[in-house]
């Protein structure tokens, strides 16, 4: 006996200790401790009954074990053993159901892997739930693509691994697609698939002038492909609409695993000692989400414009020069993926001055309309919008429409849904709502305050902060809004 003829009529090598780790599983299922000599006992009974043939089918060796456990009086451990196979069967037929159901031959190691880490998930219901969905014939895609939409769409509080399981098949699906691509552009290796990337100006040149094609081809071997089987739907499904690298065409032309392995050797690149180690270290740590890189590392990095940064801040200034200078920079951060904190608190507040016209200013409020729309506007090249805080002084006369900013009532011309306000307190502020909530509290224009004061109140801070604001409120000639502050606290 030296060849064992699977169910699928393949065939391989014969190895003894797959029959007798089969046969520990049996006894192990009745709480029976066996030893290794009665294994080896066992199965020298099964290869006497078979040693006339040189190919045996599984089922024949299955057959034989049956007989030896009997003839040796381990009935009960026997018994376990015909139950195993048996649901062992059932559980093949339902694979096999599905295959044909999808019409993908690959599907079924996918299925048989799924049955194996999630025992307590019963393909008969992804079966029942893909039918349902399933309108009648359909290219095989888009049957892979209804199959891996039943299993999200099971996923519940209770069963949440069917998250899990249209993950794997989600990625099965995007893989054998990425096969099929780099088979058609000749791209065999890791090495290949950079020079190409390379050329075509998707991925930065500094890489291959960083490393050698020795060393991308000794990093390439750390890949691990059955770390995909972490990722669950929602996670993969993200990955992939946003981080991959794709061509000019949207067609995916890098893996998840090849993705972060890049990205390490970016995060590597200028380690004078041990740079391979430290590539391993980075790729091992993002492969088995051990950590997530910021949106910008994740999507820029290894790629030509490579900027890594999440977040930036600026200061807008009180001119249209430089609301709109402050505009643009936030175009080119957004558009390399970073987002932008901005202060608006110099910006003159509504009905201010222009040149001495009194009521010409249209306040902060339709400044930051305009920074909402560039962050919508400038959206990355369509994987997401741009992210931006606005952030005002509590003592600034806009601050009542700022706070309501993101609301659905009022008029929405003074409306701002996709950025994220933020308030700048002085200490004062929280003293006098401990102090007393009915206490009046003063808004003021900060341009006011500079033509008649001479200085920037927002500029100063602490104890010379409070003076000069409590001179300010005294200072008649200064324009105000005066509120209660429990009425400001409220709107907060």
């Amino acid at each position: 006996m030296k060849t064992i003829i699977k169910r699928g009529l393949g065939e391989e090598d014969y190895r003894g200790e797959k029959i007798e780790k089969a046969m520990e599983k049996a006894f192990l299922s009745e709480g029976i401790a066996v030893e290794a000599e009665k294994l080896h006992f066992l199965l020298g009974k099964v290869e006497e009954a078979l040693e006339d043939k040189f190919r045996v089918s599984v089922e024949e060796i299955q057959n034989a074990v049956e007989e030896s456990l009997m003839q040796n009086g381990d009935y009960r451990v026997a018994r376990a053993y015909i139950l195993y196979r048996e649901k062992r069967t059932l559980l093949r037929h339902l694979r096999q159901r599905i295959k044909e159901e999808i019409g993908e031959e690959g599907i079924e190691e996918v299925l048989k892997k799924i049955q194996k880490d999630f025992p307590d998930y019963d393909l008969s219901r992804l079966s029942a739930k893909y039918l349902s969905l399933s309108k009648g014939e359909q290219e095989i895609p888009k049957r892979l693509a209804l199959l891996t939409r039943a299993a999200a769409e099971l996923t519940t509080q209770e069963e949440p691994n069917w998250e899990k399981i249209a993950g794997r098949l989600l990625s099965y699906h995007f893989h054998k697609e990425l096969k099929r691509t780099k088979e058609s552009r000749a791209l065999h290796g890791f090495y290949e698939k950079l020079c190409y990337l390379t050329e075509q100006g998707l991925y930065g040149s500094y890489i291959l002038e960083a490393y050698t094609k020795e060393e991308v081809e000794e990093l390439a071997k750390v890949i691990d492909e059955g770390r995909n089987d972490l990722f669950t739907y929602s996670g993969l499904d993200l990955l992939l609409s946003r981080y991959v690298i794709r061509d000019r065409q949207h067609i995916a032309l890098e893996s998840p695993q090849e993705m972060y392995l890049g990205i390490a050797m970016h995060l590597a690149m200028k380690e004078e000692k041990n740079r391979a180690f430290y590539v391993k270290e980075f790729y091992d740590i993002m492969s088995l989400h051990q950590v997530t890189m910021a949106t910008p590392t994740q999507s820029n990095a290894r790629k030509p414009y490579h900027q890594l940064s999440s977040c930036f801040i600026d200061t807008v200034a009180d001119s249209l020069d430089g609301i709109y200078q402050s505009i643009s920079r936030f175009a080119d951060v957004s558009k390399y993926g970073g987002g932008m904190g901005m202060y608006f608190g110099k910006v003159r507040s509504r009905g201010g001055k222009i040149r001495g016209f009194e009521g010409a200013s249209g306040g902060v409020i339709r400044w930051i309309r305009v920074v909402n729309d560039t962050a919508v506007a400038v959206d990355q090249l369509g994987m997401r919008q741009g992210a931006v805080a606005v952030y005002l002084d509590a003592w600034h006369k806009d601050l009542p429409e700022f706070l309501q900013l993101r609301t659905n009532n009022g008029d929405d011309r003074m409306k701002a849904h996709d950025v994220f306000p933020a308030v700048c307190y002085p200490d004062l502020f929280w003293k006098k709502v401990k102090e007393d909530l009915n206490q009046e509290w003063y808004l003021m224009d900060p341009h006011d305050i500079f033509l008649i004061k001479g200085y920037c109140l927002e500029d100063f801070y602490g104890e010379e902060w409070e003076s000069r604001y409590e001179d300010c409120v005294r200072d008649n000639r200064i324009s105000k809004r005066v509120y209660v502050l429990k009425d400001i606290v409220r709107l907060i």
